[in-house]
């Protein structure tokens, strides 16, 4: 039996995962802990780590906590208990994370429409709003973009295709629209604590719709939108509306390029070679009849 015990101990000890891999939470200023001491209950303590990065433990006094993941902190807090508790075994565990912390800003997510508490995120109920917004948001645990954009709310006003992740001073490669529009969860990362996501506004990829169209207005663009996506967004054809003789002008370098469409072709007739793909800065002009 005590070999089996042993060979068991061996096991457990090779199965354990690095100390401070570059995955653990590293704690911080605010993180409550739990301490406990095994076989030494009247050491185990509760204790929030000061603006100072320190906390007060029996036995011990001040000790430094910020800055080092759980089981690094463990392992000095029990060598500082060597005078006291012969091979002290000290388990920390994060009660309550506040170093958790994702920075959001840019134009194309709303502003000052968060939770109103620094740490709440979407799914929040009660009286405030469960939309996060730009600023700081302390995650309660790990999570990935997706997760954390589907709780931005509505994003169309929001250049996905250049949106981006700061991450220790560089730019990483996500593909933002990739992974949010068309659900390509390969593109999915884990975020981590200080990550920055950059959301620029949309309003220079604008598609205008005007004349003989129900409620004439400027539509978002996004990627393969088609020119009766626009004109069914600005409330279809009016009934004065000549469906034959819509224009899109477009800039294509120094020259305006216009480009004839039959939208009632492409809706009575099934030609979807009228249904032509859009450009940031097109203008989509529905004339009226005559008749």
């Amino acid at each position: 039996m005590k070999i089996l015990f042993l060979m068991f101990c061996i096991a457990a000890i090779v199965s354990l995962p690095a100390i401070g891999s570059a995955d653990d939470y590293i704690i911080g200023d605010g993180d409550e802990l739990q301490i406990s001491v095994w076989g030494e209950q009247q050491l185990d303590a509760k204790v929030v780590v000061r603006p100072d990065g320190k906390i007060t433990l029996p036995g011990i006094g001040d000790a430094e906590a910020s800055g080092f993941a759980p089981m690094v902190l463990g392992q000095k807090l029990a060598e500082r208990l060597e005078a006291f508790v012969k091979k002290a075994i000290v388990t920390v565990t994060v009660v309550r994370m506040t170093n958790n912390k994702i920075y959001v800003f840019g134009g194309g997510v709303a502003q000052g429409q968060g939770s109103g508490k620094e740490g709440e995120g979407a799914g929040t109920s009660g009286s405030t709003q469960s939309v996060w917004s730009a600023g700081v948001h302390n995650m309660p645990g790990r999570t990935t973009l997706l997760k954390f954009l589907t709780g931005l709310g509505n994003l169309r006003g929001a250049d996905l295709e250049h949106a981006y992740i700061i991450r220790d001073g560089k730019k990483l490669d996500v593909d933002f629209y990739a992974l949010f529009m068309k659900a390509e969860l390969s593109k999915d990362v884990a975020l981590k604590s200080e990550d920055m996501i950059f959301l620029p506004d949309n309003t220079n990829n604008k598609i205008y719709v005007m004349g003989a169209v129900n409620a004439p207005k400027a539509v978002f663009y996004w990627k393969g939108v088609k020119i009766l996506d626009v004109i069914l967004d600005a409330g279809g054809f009016t009934k004065f509306a000549s469906e034959n003789s819509v224009v899109v002008m477009r800039q294509d370098a120094d020259q305006k390029k216009i480009i004839n469409v039959k939208v009632k072709d492409l809706m009575k007739e099934g030609d979807l070679g009228q249904n032509i793909t859009l450009l940031p800065g097109d203008f989509v002009i529905v004339k009226e009849s005559i008749f």
